[in-house]
């Protein structure tokens, strides 16, 4: 199948592919090993496929940048890019390195959120009572140029070896209170299907873990490890949510829809967490768009993130009062399920803080005045008087609206429950029964089967 002749190349595609080797197939570029082989890890690799040429003293400056922070873009990522105006494309500045990076402030940090001292056993890290963040890949798809784990890219020293990641396995089993876990890194899709498949099966042989998640950018950045191999993989374990990182409408390209249709279809539900960066999405018509696009393609906006201050990402950040003003031209224009939460994961650790516009003006014993999207002031009235319910905090006994178990949709009585497939009852004994008497007296006032 010849590259000039393929509707489903776009031209910037075609140019790359064919510049990778003469002898590329569409087949070729849509497996996601040949991507994966062929990324981009130098500035002349860069160069060639792109045709995007830099002076020799931005050359310098690059290799100086790569040194520290390396590079790895997708030949699929790298296509996206305009080249007629490729210092302000919103790809371009999320994949190719900037010598920005290299200016660390004062402020800035390697471990910005203390993951790794909240981390009781190697990979894992447990910040929140009843979830934990299981680091179970270093590597990525793609070397994000705002990526707050930037110290730990392609460095070997953060590959989770089998015994690690049984260690972290066993420190989720050992602790029930965990219920939720996510899988991160870099990113889980990274690992082998079978390598996968077998952490998400010791997962779901702890009894407290009731939900799995998988923090993966994969759907932007390289879209065809979305196999249909690894959703099949996948719905054996659910529940299974996924959350992705698209940080601006550009990215959402017939490739990734297709990805998101795949795993949506199998039933996990998806989110998406941005980040605000500068120069990227820092408009609050780029944001309305991209979360109107996502829910369109059934993904929910999660979290709007602040730039952490982790190292070389200071020409990354805005003031929070940018990400308040995107927030306020989402509320009441857009669908509610299209506004994400704003938050600021706290430095040293202190987790999520969200940030969000005041809707509240005042507040009094029995009136609270609020605003709303249009500027439009109200009033709600607070109840005359409002008596809750008394509790004694004895919740193991509660008899008031502490009943956390699932209702019980059907309840039979009589010989109903002898018939009923869902009722294990297989007699009825009268309450007077001699036998039943004999067997209390017997077994000390404990009966066998209830009368």
């Amino acid at each position: 199948m010849s590259i000039e002749k393929t509707e489903k190349f776009t031209t910037s595609q075609a140019s790359i592919a064919k510049n990778v080797s003469k002898h590329t197939t569409v087949g070729n570029w849509r497996d996601y090993r040949w991507q994966l082989a062929n990324s981009i890890r130098d500035i002349a690799t860069f160069e060639k496929l792109t045709g995007i040429v830099f002076t020799k003293k931005e050359h310098k400056a690059l290799e100086e940048t790569i040194s520290k922070f390396p590079m790895s873009i997708t030949p699929y990522y790298a296509s996206l890019i305009e080249k007629e105006n490729f210092r302000n494309d919103p790809i371009f500045k999320q994949s190719f390195p900037n010598p920005a990076e290299l200016k660390i402030s004062r402020c800035d940090m390697k471990d910005p959120l203390h993951e790794d001292k909240d981390s009781p056993t190697k990979g894992i890290t447990h910040r929140y009572p009843d979830r934990v963040l299981f680091l179970v890949s270093n590597r990525c798809s793609m070397y994000c140029r705002h990526c707050t784990r930037k110290r730990k890219v392609g460095d070997p020293d953060y590959i989770p070896s089998k015994k690690q990641i049984l260690e972290g396995i066993n420190y989720i089993k050992n602790n029930p209170r965990i219920r939720d876990v996510l899988l991160s890194g870099g990113d889980p899709f990274m690992l082998p299907d079978a390598y996968l498949d077998w952490i998400l099966t010791e997962l779901r042989k702890i009894p407290h873990v009731e939900v799995i998640r998988i923090g993966s950018r994969v759907p932007v950045v390289l879209p065809y490890r979305i196999t249909d191999k690894l959703v099949k993989m996948l719905k054996k374990h659910h529940p299974i949510w996924l959350n992705t990182h698209f940080n601006h409408p550009r990215e959402l390209t017939e490739s990734a829809r297709e990805a998101l249709r795949k795993l949506a279809d199998a039933g996990i539900p998806l989110g998406n967490q941005s980040v605000l960066l500068a120069g990227v999405n820092d408009c609050p018509r780029i944001m309305r768009k991209l979360n109107q696009k996502l829910v369109q393609n059934r993904v929910r906006p999660y979290y709007l993130f602040q730039c952490d201050l982790s190292e070389g990402l200071s020409h990354f950040r805005t003031p929070i009062g940018k990400g308040i003003e995107i927030i306020e031209s989402l509320i009441g224009h857009t669908s509610g399920f299209a506004v994400p939460t704003y938050v600021v994961d706290a430095p040293g650790g202190g987790g999520k803080i969200p940030v969000m516009p005041n809707y509240i003006i005042s507040w009094s014993t029995n009136k609270v005045v609020l605003r709303n999207y249009e500027g439009v002031i109200t009033t709600y009235k607070e109840p005359d008087s409002y008596e809750p319910v008394f509790c004694d905090r004895n919740c193991d006994e509660c008899s008031l609206q502490l009943k956390l178990d699932e209702a019980i949709e059907a309840k039979a009585v009589g010989i109903e429950k002898l018939l009923a497939d869902f009722d294990d009852q297989i007699s009825l004994t009268p309450h007077e029964n001699a036998r039943h008497k004999r067997r209390e007296k017997n077994n000390g006032g404990k009966h066998g089967a209830s009368a």
